[in-house]
C-alpha cells in the first residue's frame, strides 16, 4: 500500500531528516522520471512529487511509530512536527530489547500486526525486519533530491531503510600501565593473555543525524 510509503516520509519528516527541496516541488525532470521508472521495475515504490505526498498524507490522517530513542523525546518530536503538518496525527511508543524486538518480529512474519507503520530496525534481528518491510525506493529519492537524505545515510542494499542515528564507542585506558603501541585496535584484541583479568572502561554516545 502506497500509504505506508507516505507515512514513512512524513517519519523522516518528524526525524529531522526531510527538508522538501526544489526537485521534490517542480515538474519531475526526465532523470527522476527514470528513476521512478526503474525503481517500479524492481518492484519498489518511488514518489516524485511533494505536494502528492502531503495530499495523501492529509487523506491518510495518522501514522503509528515503534522507536528505540528515548521516550523523553517523542512529545519534542511531535509538537515541533504538528506545528508544521497540524492534520497529521502522530503515535510513538517505545520498543527495546531483544525479547521485545523479537515478539514483534515474529508477529509480523505472522501477519497478526497491523497497527504499526514504521518501526525500528533492531541491528540483532536487521535481516529478518528488512524482508518484513514495504519495499520503497528511499535511496532512489534521495539520490533524487526528492528527499533531503544524504544517500549513504540509506542501506545501499535494502533501500527501504534509514539510519536516523549513528552511535560511536571509544574504550579508555590507563596510559601509565599500557603502551601506546599494546593498545588493542579490536574487540578481539582484548582477549589477548596479557589482558586477562583486567576491567577496561567504554563509553557509547549516540548521534542524530541532521543533514
Amino acid at each position: 500500500m502506497k500509504s505506508l510509503l507516505i507515512k514513512a516520509l512524513f517519519l523522516l519528516i518528524l526525524a529531522g531528516l526531510w527538508v522538501p527541496t526544489d526537485a521534490a516541488a517542480a515538474t519531475p525532470s526526465p532523470a527522476l522520471l527514470k528513476a521512478k521508472k526503474d525503481a517500479e521495475a524492481k518492484g519498489f515504490l518511488f514518489e516524485t512529487s511533494r505536494d502528492e505526498i502531503v495530499a495523501k498524507a492529509k487523506k491518510e490522517g495518522k501514522i503509528r511509530v515503534l522507536s528505540s530513542l528515548d521516550p523523553e523525546t517523542f512529545k519534542p518530536m511531535t509538537d515541533s512536527f504538528k506545528k508544521k503538518y497540524p492534520f497529521l496525527d502522530i503515535e510513538i511508543h517505545e520498543i527495546t530489547g531483544p525479547e521485545a524486538m523479537q515478539r514483534f518480529i515474529l508477529e509480523l512474519k505472522a501477519g497478526t500486526v497491523t497497527e504499526w507503520d514504521i518501526a525500528h530496525a533492531s541491528e540483532d534481528f536487521y535481516n529478518e525486519f528488512v524482508g518484513q518491510a514495504m519495499k520503497f525506493d528511499l535511496l532512489g529519492m534521495a539520490e533524487q533530491g526528492v528527499l533531503r537524505i544524504h544517500p549513504k545515510m540509506v542501506d545501499p542494499e535494502n533501500r527501504s531503510v534509514v539510519a536516523i542515528a549513528g552511535a560511536l564507542c571509544a574504550m579508555a585506558y590507563n596510559k601509565n600501565r599500557i603502551q601506546a603501541e599494546r593498545v588493542p585496535n579490536t574487540l578481539e584484541d582484548v582477549l589477548r593473555p596479557e589482558f586477562k583479568g583486567r576491567k577496561w572502561s567504554s563509553r557509547f554516545a549516540r548521534i542524530a543525524w541532521r543533514p
